[in-house]
């Protein structure tokens, strides 16, 4: 018998998982996740100059657009290529989605196994959503700011790889942060997180969410609110969620022991 048979049988039983197993699995995950980013970014590849038009019209829909310049002969090549990863990854997220929750599943009880396509699609809108936040809020206020710090002698012409570079950081970062509903939905579902410690503990999020907003975005107060503002408005969506599944969970088990 393979040891794959085995580690399913093993987990089947009920029996614990020994540690070369977990990392087998963790392997095959990694793997099957990495394969499907692979194919979604050479499906990607082929529209890289209708995604580059997209992720630069921030800048070229400003009434004087600073100009888009490569400096390398590979410039474009790299920028396409680094356009097309980054859209793979966005692609083949419910698959890696899917390879996280299956890789956790072994640990969960049967009645949180049942959750786990929920919080893959709650997953997936959370990080659309962010995206959509940083593409459509963040950028068109965050950009025309610094190039307004140049001067009339010193005008803004941008390196397209350094401009895809930044567009791209504030768009996976804020697809990152919009994904704290879906993992307070989870931690309470599995009783890690209960809903008094996101409320005893709401001072010090305030906190670190300020601290965060300003690594993240550029130093200047607008950004840094306009940052902070949502992820304290995902703070408090996270208590809610994780109030709403305590309380039915809380429900349930009542029933059960009726």
């Amino acid at each position: 018998m393979s040891s794959k048979k085995q580690k399913k049988k093993a987990d089947s039983n009920g029996k614990e998982m020994p540690f070369l197993s977990h990392l087998e699995e963790l392997r095959w995950r990694l793997l099957k996740s990495i394969i499907a980013v692979f194919v979604m970014v050479l499906i990607a590849f082929p529209f890289s100059n209708q995604l580059l038009e997209i992720l630069t019209y921030p800048n070229n829909r400003m009434s004087t657009p600073p100009k888009l310049i490569f400096l390398h002969p590979t410039g474009m090549l790299m920028v396409r290529f680094g356009i097309s990863i980054a859209a793979g990854i966005i692609l083949a997220l419910p698959v890696i989605f899917y390879q996280f929750w299956k890789f956790v599943a072994p640990g969960l009880l049967p009645r949180e196994k049942k959750f786990i396509w929920p919080i893959i699609i709650f997953s997936t809108v959370c990080f659309l959503l962010g995206i959509a936040f940083a593409y459509f809020v963040m950028l068109p206020f965050i950009l025309p700011f610094l190039y307004g710090l140049g001067t009339e002698s010193i005008r803004p012409t941008i390196n397209i790889n350094d401009y895809i570079g930044f567009v791209s950081r504030i768009i996976l970062v804020s697809g990152i942060i919009f994904e704290l509903p879906a993992l307070s939905y989870f931690l309470t579902n599995v009783g890690i997180l209960r809903p008094h410690y996101l409320k005893k503990y709401r001072r010090y999020a305030v906190v670190i969410v300020f601290i965060t907003a300003a690594i993240l975005t550029p130093p200047d107060p607008g950004s840094q609110i306009l940052m902070a503002v949502p992820l304290l408005l995902l703070y408090e969506v996270s208590v809610w969620i994780s109030v709403f599944v305590y309380k039915n969970k809380a429900k349930k088990a009542a029933l059960r022991r009726d």
